[in-house]
């Protein structure tokens, strides 16, 4: 019966290791090393494999001497194979180093300890830069190092080879791809970061010929192929120690065939190269230099690729495997053709992995399938908007202090028809002060729970307050509260729900402001400020998410005919109202088409006038302060002092 002692069991390979393992060997007993904060996850994975008590979990610390392990409580082991590191470029070179270098320091003195043969599972990236063949005896070859990952796993090798009474044995995978027969691949890494603007290619005729740079050769392998091939040469002689394993492809491919391989499982045009390799490495290697290298980078940030793995796009390195396929010929095992199992890769990855996924629209409508929050949601243009979502397909969450009013409301919509050819959706009510902001968050916690994702966060919810800054001086707390709702308020949901929507990469805010903050006219001095605040706030972090595809609309509204002017008398007959379903259209507007803003013809002729003609702008507002007084409720007389449309 065969010991082994695994590290990184969890990981994308280890995971498949374990499996074939106990497949090639059912009477193996493995015990594999866990981080405390991954022991449930790794349960649950040896269960989806079917291992549970055949797989012992032992918790530890890879950076810790010993592992932080007691020893005595292990037996000996035959096999140590280690495989837990960072494989990720764009992690930072100490947590490289501590992972890479001491991680594996680490484990070879275990394995010394335990008298087993260590078997380290490096990478082809301890080439670096070096130029032309690299086979299985190459190491030290005087290589440069372009990225703190090739560097690491240099120095990890080197820790193997040189440490005293230590049996052991190099596997060097190349890149490692998805899963040749599912196309499961656990992460947007290497070829991947560059998957999303290849898609973009599909919307060209697959009948054109596409004229494409020869950037140089990538070698990949399937995740499948690692695993199976490193089962397989564990057992190969295990008395021999010192050997090398080029766990790669007998044959590299340019960028161009790699792209064609893909290109018919996304409908793109196939491509030649046009521009030669020869012609375009110079450029490459300016690019990565002085103030170029600056601009690179921040256009690969905006578009999420880390800088990393520009530097190493394609290395001129001819990794020779034939040694080790020699040896896998024996037990029938191969690199699958890279043309036959890339369509698998590209459906997985467009179906589970595509940054761009949650961005994407449903052929029967624009909001089908959408999670949509409005505030104020259970009457006036919260209400109507939130219909008209329904209408289109959406599922909408609807959010108030009334619980009454919001059943009521949420019954009435779920009974509205849907557009012809969509399906219908739903809505469901919620009831949250917020501006309350512990309310908010266990509105977020439920939403989330409940539905998964939000799309689209409507701050609809708001306070208006109409009285002469002179007539409000003993009044301060009606700025508090009118800040409260429509701009705290908001600003917690936004809050709230922005990382969610980073991490997703996908959402959308719009906000319903006021043609106040365009005409800034008087009597409106609360109002105006929350709402411009408001408007402020998701300008500035608008600018910040625009790599993380989070937008903001501002959607300025002139009055409408809402419960919130009601308290107003002047407002009775007042010309140019909105009625809720114009107000609410212009909201579904920003919902679908997402402007920064949208704005009336009023509006944006007060706009102009404050630009160009302030004075006489001013002056022509001031006509309407004296001309329109105070309404009754402002003074305390018949009406209430204010609204909220929640």
């Amino acid at each position: 019966m065969t010991s082994y002692f695994i590290t990184g069991g969890s990981g994308f390979i280890g995971r498949r290791v374990i499996d074939r393992l106990l497949t090639v060997d059912p009477g193996a007993t493995i015990h594999a090393l866990v981080r405390e904060s991954s022991r449930s996850a790794f349960d649950a994975l040896l269960d989806e494999l079917g291992a549970t008590g055949r797989v012992t979990p032992v918790v530890g610390d890879l950076t810790s001497p010993g592992l932080g392990l007691d020893t005595h409580d292990l037996p000996e082991f035959d096999h140590v194979v280690h495989l837990a590191a960072i494989y990720d470029m764009a992690a930072d070179a100490e947590s490289q180093r501590a992972a890479n270098v001491i991680g594996t320091s680490r484990v070879a003195d275990f394995a010394i300890t335990h008298d087993a043969l260590f078997h380290h599972v490096s990478s082809v990236a301890v080439a670096g830069d070096h130029r032309g063949r690299f086979t299985e005896a190459d190491f030290e070859v005087g290589q440069g190092f372009p990225t703190a990952y090739h560097r690491t796993k240099f120095e990890a090798e080197r820790v193997v080879r040189e440490r005293e009474g230590l049996r052991w044995r190099v596997y060097r995978p190349s890149i490692v791809v998805g899963d040749s027969r599912t196309g499961e691949m656990d992460k947007i890494d290497g070829p991947y970061y560059f998957f999303g603007h290849l898609a973009a290619l599909g919307h060209l005729p697959s009948r054109l010929r596409l004229p494409m740079p020869d950037l140089g050769t990538l070698n990949m392998v399937p995740v499948d192929f690692v695993a199976a091939a490193m089962v397989a040469l564990i057992a190969v002689d295990p008395e021999r120690s010192g050997l090398v394993f080029h766990l790669g492809d007998r044959r590299s491919l340019t960028t161009t065939e790699m792209y064609n391989a893909l290109a018919p499982a996304f409908g793109a045009p196939r491509g030649f190269d046009a521009i030669p390799h020869s012609v375009v490495e110079p450029a490459l290697a300016l690019s990565a230099m002085g103030p170029a290298r600056v601009g690179r980078n921040l256009l690969a940030a905006q578009q999420g690729i880390p800088s990393a793995v520009l530097d190493a796009v394609s290395l001129p390195v001819d990794f020779s495997s034939d040694a080790t396929h020699a040896v896998l010929h024996e037990h029938g095992i191969s690199v699958p053709d890279f043309t036959e199992y890339a369509p698998g890769l590209w459906q997985y990855w467009s179906a589970h992995l595509d940054r761009s996924r949650n961005r994407r629209r449903d052929p029967r409508g624009p909001l089908v399938g959408k999670n949509i929050l409005i505030t104020g949601g259970s009457s006036g243009i919260g209400k109507a908007t939130a219909r008209m979502c329904v209408a289109h397909g959406a599922n909408v969450m609807i959010v108030a202090r009334s619980a009454e009013e919001l059943d009521s409301a949420a019954d009435e919509l779920n009974s509205t028809t849907s557009k012809k050819g969509i399906p219908p959706g739903r809505a469901v009510a919620y009831q949250c002060d917020i501006t309350d902001e512990e309310s908010v968050n266990a509105l977020i916690k439920s939403v989330l729970a409940e539905h998964g994702h939000v799309d689209v966060l409507v701050n609809n919810a708001g306070r208006s307050i109409r009285r002469a800054t002179v007539n409000s001086v003993q009044r301060s707390h009606d700025y508090h509260r009118v800040m409260a709702v429509n701009y705290f308020g908001a600003v917690n949901l936004i809050l709230g729900l922005l990382p969610h929507m980073v991490a997703r990469r996908s959402g959308h805010v719009v906000n319903v402001t006021s043609i106040a903050v365009q005409s800034r006219g008087p009597r409106f001095g609360a109002y105006a400020a929350s709402k411009a605040a408001l408007e402020a706030f998701s300008d500035v972090t608008g600018t910040e998410t625009v790599s993380d595809h989070v937008t903001f609309s501002n959607v300025r509204l002139p009055l409408v005919k809402t419960r919130m002017i009601s308290p107003t008398e002047a407002y009775d007959n007042q010309p140019g109202t909105w009625d809720v379903d114009k107000a609410a259209s212009r909201v579904l507007h920003a919902i679908v088409d997402r402007p920064k803003r949208v704005s009336s013809v009023v509006g944006t002729i007060a706009e102009i006038g404050h630009r160009f003609t302030p004075d006489l702008t001013t002056r022509i507002l001031h006509l309407e302060y004296l001309l329109f007084g105070e309404s009754a409720a402002a003074m305390g007389r018949a009406r209430r002092s204010g609204g909220r449309d929640a």
